[in-house]
């Protein structure tokens, strides 16, 4: 038996403690979360459907201190075994659930007093004009289309990200950083 017949032996990533992962079973459960939290951030992932992509937004999104991430039931990737690996133990810390309808759900958002921030290339204002603190829900669209007009249409603000190179926009897990960290900066809690 040579070395070439050896099969290596994946360890289990550092990060990962298991499957306990925080559920949220329903959207009363979402909404009393957002209730009990006194300066609610969530993220919404409109058909965020690769799972290294959602991994990386679970990662910063707990290190944010996100209260929810939310994505739509259909067209949209969910917690895997890669999801886990990739947020580091994120997925274990942050709520996240997939809704039956994305729409509805923004609205009683809204309703609840959360403002609505969508990205889009097109956005008619750039994210770091606009007030990112109080209740907030940041709106992040798919790998390929972004954020669905629909859905910015009905958003409180669409935003830009400058972009000053020759590339027209950012993968969806490094914009989840770049917004998330922008409200963190906005809020005062850096560094606390």
């Amino acid at each position: 038996m040579g070395r070439n017949s050896i099969k290596k032996i994946r360890k289990p990533p550092r990060y990962n403690r298991g499957a306990a992962i925080v559920h949220l079973v329903d959207e009363t459960d979402l909404f009393r979360l957002i209730e009990s939290t006194e300066n609610p951030l969530i993220l919404i992932l409109e058909e965020v459907q690769d799972p290294h992509n959602l991994g990386a937004c679970l990662r910063t999104a707990s290190g944010a201190g996100v209260t929810a991430v939310i994505a739509p039931q259909k067209g949209a990737c969910g917690i895997t075994d890669t999801v886990r690996d990739i947020s580091c133990g994120g997925s274990e810390d942050i709520p996240f659930l997939k809704v039956r309808n994305l729409s509805q759900t923004l609205r009683k958002f809204q309703e609840a007093g959360i403002r609505l921030v969508a990205t889009a290339d097109q956005g008619e204002e750039s994210l770091y004009d606009v007030d990112l603190t109080g209740p907030l829900g940041i709106v992040l669209g798919s790998e390929g289309w972004g954020v669905r007009k629909k859905t910015a249409d009905n958003a409180d603000h669409r935003v830009n990200i400058p972009m000053l190179g020759s590339v027209d926009c950012l993968n969806v897990s490094v914009s989840s950083g770049v917004c998330l960290y922008e409200a963190v900066r906005q809020r005062g809690i850096a560094g606390d």
